[in-house]
């Protein structure tokens, strides 16, 4: 199908910087930040560094990002990895259906499938074939508690900001189901939520084994946190080097500029 029948009304098509990856976004619901960039970036260089020790090879991993929006982080992953099983979850009706679009429209069917479900709705509605089967899962779930924040006037915005439907545990529990034992989990979320996700993540088998603050420059405290888990792993944390993403002069960091690499 020729690229312009992919885009619909009201949607646009961005330049992910990304292997000449495009994306299809619709500005009036929602577009993807630098937390979906760094998670995948995240998620991309641990899981390099752990896959080999247990004997997996790239053309053998199955990952899947819960949560996907339009599919972003798949999209972002298949050009940093060789990962040949890339599937995204999507609650969102429209946001989902972009996402199969932007599979299309970057030529990537092979490699990325895009599902319509809820987290919370795991093993019932959809899932129950990958169940334990998953070497990697990567998340970046609603930020906002249900009843807290600033709702929206925008379904979509809220629904995408806001836990209006699944929580922060049922991504836990959901990512948890989903992976094979001694499987990574990668999510991105605000420090304050640091003591639930450990807790939460426990409670379910999974063991935090890397944390990541991240700042918007050297200045400013933290306001996102990438937290790396293992199913089954030992009890041993490490805390990585701060990520800021701004230089005073207002551009990219180095190391904020080698996670568009």
């Amino acid at each position: 199908m020729a690229a312009e029948k992919l885009i619909f009304d009201g949607e646009r098509v961005d330049d992910t910087g990304f292997g000449g990856l495009k994306l299809i976004q619709k500005p009036e619901e929602f577009c993807y930040g630098v937390d979906a960039v760094i998670l995948a970036d995240f998620a991309a260089r641990c899981a390099g560094v752990s896959l080999p020790s247990r004997a997996r090879q790239a053309a053998h991993v199955t990952a899947v990002d819960l949560g996907t929006g339009t599919g972003i982080i798949p999209l972002i992953l298949s050009h940093k990895t060789g990962w040949q099983q890339i599937i995204g979850v999507e609650v969102q009706e429209g946001s989902w259906e972009r996402a199969v679009r932007n599979a299309e429209l970057n030529g990537l069917e092979g490699r990325m499938k895009f599902i319509k479900g809820d987290v919370k709705d795991f093993g019932q509605s959809w899932g129950a074939e990958l169940k334990g089967k998953v070497d990697v899962v990567t998340s970046n779930p609603p930020y906002t508690q249900g009843l807290g924040g600033i709702k929206s006037a925008n379904t979509a915005k809220a629904i995408a900001r806001h836990e209006t439907t699944a929580g922060l545990e049922d991504f836990i529990r959901c990512g948890a189901s989903l992976l094979k034992n001694r499987g990574d989990f990668f999510m991105v979320h605000r420090p304050s939520r640091l003591v639930d996700i450990c807790c939460m993540a426990r409670e379910v088998g999974l063991e935090p084994k890397e944390l990541c603050f991240v700042s918007p420059d050297r200045d400013a405290a933290a306001n996102i946190l990438l937290v790396h888990m293992v199913k089954g792993g030992g009890r041993q944390l490490t805390i990585l080097e701060p990520l800021f993403v701004y230089e005073s002069d207002g551009s990219y960091t180095e190391k904020l500029r080698e996670c568009y690499r």
